[in-house]
């Protein structure tokens, strides 16, 4: 299923909201009037939400699902990814409606975009490098990239060091084992943060006759 059928508003804070939001966003404003493209040059990462191109990569790798199931790790997840908690009253088996789905993923999106703030604090990056981030702390959760961790990557940030930070972004094992999903992932998520290339590398085109070109 395609992100972009998710309807999910990606854009940057308005000025309204930067300035009801206080201190936090208040450059978030000046960021609009001036125009300051983050895919140009590296901006403060309290100016920056995960773009919809991210978006899509981020369904394309956890898919939609409106059953809770047990993923790799074995824990019950649902939506799109996201990993059952006691208050959301689900167990394996259980269905969510697809609204459901989509207050999850606005809900796990939000808290991802804050572990990276929290991650890299005054470190600032471009948009690509901030969606790859966000698909890693989304797809690892908070805990597992903090310094003790995780302390490559810390190390990496607090130097900043970008190449060094994107040697650090492979993450590629589950319940102690290795899981070639998360290989994969892995892969794409250091292309989206060294060359914004968001396209899936596993894709593969299929000519007229059905057969696929490998």
């Amino acid at each position: 299923m395609s992100a972009a059928a998710l309807t999910l508003s990606t854009a940057a804070v308005s000025p309204y909201d930067a300035a009801q939001a206080g201190p936090k966003y208040a450059s978030a404003q000046m960021m609009l009037e001036d125009q300051i493209d983050a895919t140009k040059e590296r901006v403060d990462v309290a100016n920056l939400k995960v773009s919809d191109t991210m978006k899509e990569a981020l369904a394309e790798e956890e898919g939609v699902r409106l059953t809770v199931y047990r993923d790799v790790a074995g824990y019950p997840t649902v939506g799109v990814g996201h990993l059952v908690l006691p208050e959301d009253g689900l167990s394996v088996g259980d269905r969510i409606t697809y609204e459901q789905a989509l207050e999850f993923l606005e809900q796990d999106l939000a808290k991802a975009e804050e572990g990276v703030r929290n991650l890299v604090n005054d470190l600032p990056l471009y948009q690509h490098e901030f969606d790859a981030l966000v698909d890693l702390v989304y797809n690892v959760g908070e805990g597992n990239v903090s310094e003790r961790k995780s302390p490559r990557l810390n190390a990496a940030i607090q130097s900043g060091d970008y190449t060094a930070m994107a040697d650090q972004l492979n993450y590629t094992t589950a319940a102690g084992k290795v899981a070639r999903g998360l290989e994969y992932r892995s892969e794409r998520r250091q292309a989206i943060f060294m060359e914004a290339a968001y396209e899936d590398p596993r894709a593969v085109e299929v000519d007229s006759a059905g057969r696929a070109n490998l």
